[in-house]
């Protein structure tokens, strides 16, 4: 797994944006949900902050969750509420945020991780120590078969040296790759773009397998870019359901004892 040491020694200038809005089909409204007297949200803004490896900005869709989050003592703002992805989202809140281009890297943390271990937003930006590395991102180890053939869990085909800690992300798919005897990886959906990756990224158009499999990742490998992804020891919980919110509400609950 990533040393301590990888995981404290942020590179660049990162400044970590936390996409969100209102609207999901399994849980409508969940930034604003109540865990532990506060909205999800805000939960989401206190871990990035406890990470300490830059200004940490919510990219709201609606101006219910830039309020929160401001009454919290945090930073928002107000996107476009149609953008098709959490990626076009920051993309547009960091060209009003540092038009100067000040950050040279962009932590994009998924709004829905209330319960994030802030190590792995730090160590999100370890792939980045190579200059190759376009963007960099998060696995974890399967255990469980039932997890290995589950189509909401996102594998990775890991090109990884025996005794490394990071390697080269080759597919991402929703079945098990690759084939053969051996681990499977649980990708995590945290990225850490260089701005000019993700200044490209937003350009291109949906690719081919990135439609048939449903994953925007997919683009950025369609079109030759590198994706890195560090080894993690666990998966943070993502809140997308009513269940997963009374466990999120569970576990800060015990965490604050």
């Amino acid at each position: 797994m990533l040393s301590a040491a990888a995981m404290s020694s942020p590179s660049g200038n990162p400044i970590v944006l936390v996409p969100a809005r209102m609207a999901s089909t399994r849980l409508p409204g969940k930034p604003l949900a109540d865990i532990c007297g506060v909205p999800m949200i805000v939960q989401v803004w206190r871990r990035a902050m406890e990470a300490d490896v830059g200004p940490v900005v919510v990219a709201a869709a609606e101006p219910e969750i830039v309020a929160a989050v401001e009454d919290a003592g945090g930073r928002a703002v107000l996107t476009r509420p149609g953008h098709p992805s959490g990626s076009d989202r920051i993309f547009e809140a960091l060209g009003a945020l540092d038009p100067r281009g000040r950050h040279d890297i962009v932590v994009n943390l998924q709004g829905d991780l209330p319960t994030l271990d802030p190590a792995l937003v730090r160590g999100a930006l370890a792939p980045l120590g190579d200059s190759a590395c376009d963007i960099a991102t998060l696995v974890a180890p399967i255990s469980e078969a039932a997890e290995r053939d589950d189509p909401n869990v996102v594998k990775v085909a890991l090109s990884l040296e025996e005794g490394r800690t990071i390697g080269r992300a080759l597919y991402f798919s929703r079945t098990p790759v690759p084939w053969g005897v051996g681990g499977h990886w649980h990708h995590i959906g945290l990225y850490a773009y260089r701005r000019a990756a993700l200044d490209r990224f937003v350009a291109l158009p949906p690719g081919v397998l990135e439609q048939r499999e449903r994953l925007e990742q997919l683009r950025a490998l369609e079109n030759g870019m590198r994706i890195d992804a560090a080894v993690v020891a666990t998966v943070p919980l993502g809140v997308d359901t009513p269940g997963d919110l009374e466990r999120a509400r569970s576990l800060l609950a015990a965490a604050e004892r």
